[in-house]
């Protein structure tokens, strides 16, 4: 007879273990993590739009951007919102934090799902005073993105987490990871922006998106990595062994990055 997948009796421990990681969430995590779900819930809906409607899937005016960005803000949002709480951040910082992250990340998969759904450009479309002022829009709120998840870094990567060693090594890396992401998007709009200004609209588009691959890669480290940490623990392994595995996947996600950034580089 085939064993089962997971034993019956495994089911309500791990219902219970999703209850109880719920109900000690504070107020502010839980509105994190229920946005996570509508902004996933959202990239989910626009990926079944590009398959009956078709069109491209590369270039400036896709469907694929809606479905990517809020799939990917998504998964940030809520990877960032449960990883935070063992940094050593006062709670109200953390709040106002989170908060901010949270409402930036609505409007960056607005602003972006808004200019899809009118089929044009989202970033450093500078064509009319409206797609300037969504562009711009996306743009500052790129700028906050760097401030608040930099704050978040700040302790992660200082090893100031109240976690044992292995989550420790995967938070300083995971956040390391997220950093790279932001600073490779902000180089991206800063490309495109530099080639609007020089009166290059058209190749602007284009030329935008040359770091997607290390971009992508990069900013899901911080989901990644605390998440193996995690997966080894409920696996009963003992803190050293843990540690050293955590250590091998984040020197192998380094590798991924590096070649990612050559890809990136090779167009």
């Amino acid at each position: 007879m085939t064993r089962p997948l997971l034993a019956p009796a495994a089911r309500p421990a791990a219902s219970g273990a999703v209850g109880r990681a719920w109900a000690q969430a504070r107020r502010t995590e839980r509105a994190c993590l229920v946005l996570a779900a509508v902004l996933a819930a959202s990239g989910l809906f626009h990926l079944a739009v590009l398959a009956v409607d078709g069109g491209p899937w590369e270039g400036p005016v896709s469907w694929r951007k809606p479905a990517t960005f809020g799939l990917s803000f998504g998964l940030t949002l809520a990877a960032v919102a449960r990883v935070s709480a063992p940094l050593r951040l006062g709670v109200r910082l953390r709040t106002v934090l989170l908060g901010v992250l949270a409402a930036d990340s609505l409007v960056e998969v607005g602003g972006i799902t808004l200019q899809a759904w009118r089929r044009v450009p989202s970033h450093v479309d500078m064509e009319t005073p409206f797609d300037s002022a969504v562009s711009m829009t996306l743009a500052v709120g790129g700028a906050v993105l760097v401030g608040v998840l930099g704050a978040l870094a700040v302790p992660a990567l200082r090893g100031r987490a109240d976690a044992p060693p292995d989550m420790r090594l995967a938070l300083r890396a995971g956040f390391a990871s997220l950093l790279i992401g932001l600073v490779s998007g902000a180089v991206m709009i800063a490309r495109g922006v530099v080639l609007v200004r020089a009166g290059h609209q058209q190749e602007a588009y284009h030329a935008v998106g040359f770091l997607k691959p290390v971009h992508g890669v990069a900013l899901h480290g911080v989901l990644v990595l605390p998440a193996l940490a995690r997966l080894l623990a409920a696996a009963g392994w003992d803190t050293a062994r843990r540690t050293r595995a955590v250590a091998a996947a984040s020197a192998g996600y380094g590798v991924l990055l590096a070649a990612a950034l050559g890809l990136s580089l090779l167009g």
